[in-house]
C-alpha cells in the first residue's frame, strides 16, 4: 500500500498521506491527481478513450480473443488476449453482459443504508471532549453486532464533508459522501449501513442483489418527487416512526435537495429494523450519534458490489485472459485497496506475458 500512496503523492497529493494513520487526499485534490496520472499514461504511450463503453467480449475455446465497444464514432472491435476488467461496482449493464456470456459470477454480501449527518462541532466535542481549536476535524468508525445476529456499521466517514448525489442511472436516487482536502464543511457525514447476505436478497439468481439496489433507488426517486431530491428524516423522527417535516439544528447538505418524510417508506424493513436498534447502540459508543436532530438521507446502496467474479491465485477468471479487478469484481472496498488490487492484476498480466514466476512491480 505504501507504494500506491507514494504514487498518489508523486502526482499531486499532499505529503501527509505518506505518514498519516488515516490518509486523506480530498475529492478536490483527487480530481487533479487523476488528471496527472492520465498525462503520464499518455506520455508513456497509453491511450484513453473517453465516451467509450465495453459492450461485449469475443471468446473462442474458453479464452478471450477480443472485445467489442461502443464509442463516439459507433461500434468497433479490438483484438485482446489480456483484459483487466476494472468496471467498478455500478456497471450494471456490464454485469448483465457478463452473465449472458456465462462469465463465472456469484452473489456476495454487501450493505445498504443511509447517510447520517451531524454538526462537525458535535463530533469534535464527542471525540475531543472540547472544541476542536487547532486540532483536525474529528472522525469516527463504529460498528455494532445485535442480539439477533444482524449488524450495522459506519463507512466512508467524511469529517467536514457533504452528502452528494451518486446515481448512475436515470430514475434512481443514490447518496454518497465526500470531503474536500480542507475538511472545513459545517457537517460530518458517514454511511450507516446494514450488512446483507445473499439469503436476504429477494431472489436467488446471481444478479438478485443488483436488482434489489435498483428497486430501492427507484422507490427513493419516486418518493423524492421524481426530481432527484433524496428522501430525508431526522433520527428522532425515524426512531419514533413519524415523518419529518423539516430539519432541526442539522441542515442536510445533499444537493439538489431533500424531501422530508419517512424512510420506512423507502428502505426495506430488513434494513430499517436493524437501524432502529443500531442507532441507539451506536449512541452509547459515541455521545450524540443518536442526536434526534441528526439527519438520515437515503438510500446509500453502492458501498460495494453485490456480485463477485471468481478468480484464481493469479487473478485470472476461468476465462483465459480475463482478469477481474477492483470493487466491481468484489476484491476491493475503496480507492487505495482498488489501486492495490489493480497493481496485483497488472503484475499477473506481466507474468503471463513474460513468463516470470516472481513479482517484479511491488
Amino acid at each position: 500500500m505504501s507504494w500506491v500512496l507514494e504514487q498518489f503523492h508523486a502526482h499531486g497529493a499532499q505529503e501527509s498521506i505518506l505518514y498519516d494513520a488515516k490518509p486523506h487526499i480530498g475529492t478536490d485534490v483527487l480530481v487533479e491527481v487523476v488528471q496527472d496520472f492520465r498525462r503520464e499514461i499518455l506520455a508513456l504511450g497509453g491511450e484513453v478513450r473517453f465516451g467509450t463503453k465495453l459492450s461485449d467480449l469475443i471468446l473462442a475455446g474458453g479464452a478471450l480473443t477480443g472485445i467489442r465497444y461502443v464509442g463516439p464514432e459507433g461500434e468497433g472491435e479490438l483484438p485482446c488476449r489480456h483484459l483487466i476488467l476494472a468496471i467498478g461496482h455500478s456497471a450494471r449493464d456490464t454485469f448483465q453482459m457478463l452473465l449472458e456470456r456465462q462469465i463465472p459470477m456469484e452473489p456476495k454480501p454487501f450493505s445498504i443504508g443511509a447517510r447520517i449527518e451531524h454538526r462537525q462541532s458535535a463530533i469534535d466535542r464527542a471525540q475531543y471532549g472540547r472544541e476542536r481549536e487547532d486540532l483536525p476535524p474529528a472522525d469516527y468508525s463504529l460498528n455494532v453486532h445485535l442480539p439477533d445476529g444482524s449488524s450495522a456499521y459506519t463507512f466512508c466517514m467524511c469529517p467536514g464533508g457533504e452528502v452528494f448525489a451518486a446515481a448512475s442511472e436515470e430514475g434512481g436516487v443514490v447518496t454518497n459522501g465526500m470531503s474536500d482536502s480542507r475538511r472545513d464543511g459545517e457537517n460530518a457525514n458517514a454511511a450507516l449501513l446494514v450488512t446483507l447476505h445473499p439469503e436476504d436478497f429477494p431472489g436467488e439468481d446471481v444478479l438478485a442483489g443488483l436488482r434489489w439496489q435498483r428497486e430501492i433507488e427507484r422507490r427513493a426517486f419516486v418518493y423524492g418527487g421524481e426530481n432527484y431530491f433524496a428522501p430525508a428524516q431526522t433520527v428522532g423522527d425515524f426512531l419514533r416512526g413519524v415523518p419529518s417535516e423539516g430539519p432541526g439544528t442539522v441542515r442536510p447538505s445533499y444537493r439538489p435537495g431533500v424531501r422530508w418524510g419517512d424512510l420506512h417508506a423507502v428502505l426495506p424493513r430488513r434494513i430499517t429494523e436493524v437501524l432502529e436498534q443500531a442507532i441507539p447502540a451506536l449512541g452509547r459508543k459515541l455521545a450524540g450519534f443518536d442526536d434526534p436532530d441528526a439527519v438520515l438521507t437515503a438510500p446509500e446502496t453502492r458501498s460495494s458490489s453485490p456480485v463477485r467474479l471468481p478468480r484464481d491465485e493469479g487473478c485470472s477468471s476461468a476465462i483465459e485472459g480475463l482478469f477481474p479487478c477492483g470493487e466491481g469484481a468484489g476484491y476491493a472496498g475503496g480507492i487505495t485497496s482498488a489501486a492495490v488490487d489493480g497493481m496485483r492484476c497488472a503484475e499477473a498480466v506481466l507474468k503471463r506475458l513474460s513468463g516470470q514466476t516472481e513479482a517484479s512491480v511491488l
